[in-house]
């Protein structure tokens, strides 16, 4: 049966991995992809909406979709503070998940990252921990959490120290467990496709480690 996925944080390096293989993987007849700017990308099965992530619930007739993939995420320098920061990993997700609920979405798959913890003493992770309880309280069908660790991949934007830390892994990589090593964003984009197709009930979290062999 053809379904219609819905994708949001395309332009980053896991969500732009995941529209790609969407758009190539005949399962899905439409894909939509919400983003704060059009895309430059053209093909027939995808459904760019370009959307004010603060108002979210007023594109709800255009939301409506099988499997809701979240890639959203931001840092904290980027957001330059802690509300701009829990409004784009917190709120925005939430809301694409209360909203897609609503509409009939089947599954919701979400990236998060690697030591996500309602409980952790680093704001991060701990907000991180506090999107995935609160999208899990919403009782959909199929919820999957992705947890990568480092992602590897060419960023449109430098960010301080990662071309260190590539360097590092790279060099270093066999003597660190596959938990904690550097996770190339195309091995992320394929698990969460994966997971998708497998339409496995109830919550499940997928941990760095599990994601490194796609």
């Amino acid at each position: 049966m053809s379904k219609v996925a819905l994708v949001v944080g395309s332009t980053g390096l896991v969500g732009e991995h995941l529209l790609g293989l969407l758009l190539a993987d005949s399962r899905y007849e439409k894909v939509i992809a919400l983003s704060r700017k059009s895309l430059e990308i053209n093909h027939s099965k995808l459904s760019n909406v370009v959307v004010d992530f603060n108002k979210l619930n007023e594109y709800s007739d255009q939301l409506k979709a099988n499997d809701i993939f979240c890639c959203l995420g931001t840092t904290m320098k980027q957001a330059r503070s802690k509300e701009a920061f829990r409004k784009v990993d917190f709120e925005y997700p939430l809301e694409l998940a209360k909203i897609t609920k609503t509409l009939g979405a089947q599954q919701y798959l979400l990236v998060t990252a690697l030591g996500a913890n309602t409980k952790s003493s680093f704001y991060y992770n701990r907000v991180k921990g506090e999107v995935e309880e609160a999208i899990g309280q919403l009782g959909f069908k199929s919820y999957h959490i992705f947890r990568p660790s480092f992602l590897q991949g060419n960023r449109k934007e430098k960010r301080p120290g990662e071309e260190a830390t590539h360097t590092f892994f790279k060099v270093f990589g066999f003597l660190v467990s596959n938990r904690f090593k550097g996770i190339d964003s195309i091995k992320v984009a394929r698990a969460i496709l994966a997971t998708a197709k497998e339409e496995r009930g109830g919550p499940h979290i997928h941990e760095s480690g599990s994601m490194q062999v796609f």
